[in-house]
């Protein structure tokens, strides 16, 4: 099986670059030949997609892509040290969706069979 780690760094709804990590994801997750381990990793304002209970409006909703992406067996870190920037470190955040270090992801990188940026 082969492992994809992909890592976001822009916020959910400024621009379309996590959603298209997003369908990215659960699109490989789908596939069955070859079968992909999917995990993503979210820095910077990326981290904010994590937060519960966001009302997009119209079009996409980030937060039920991310429980989709978790319902599929993928895993979802965010970057501990960016919550703390930005003061979000006593927030609930969507349930499966783990707080994580940069060794975290150094392991994750070391693992993976391919990164892909966002």
């Amino acid at each position: 099986m082969q492992h994809i780690l992909i890592i976001v760094n822009d916020a959910p709804y400024g621009s379309e670059r996590l959603f298209n990590a997003l369908r990215l994801a659960i699109q490989l997750n789908e596939h069955e030949s070859p079968p992909a381990k999917v995990s993503l990793f979210l820095l910077s304002d990326a981290i904010t997609a994590v937060l519960p209970k966001q009302q997009p409006g119209e079009g996409y909703n980030i937060g039920q892509m991310l429980e989709i992406i978790l319902a599929q067996q993928g895993e979802v870190k965010f970057c501990r040290s960016c919550v703390h920037t930005r003061g979000l470190q006593d927030l609930k955040v969507i349930e499966g969706c783990e707080e994580a270090t940069m060794e975290d992801l150094a392991q994750w990188v070391l693992v993976a069979d391919k990164v892909i940026t966002f």
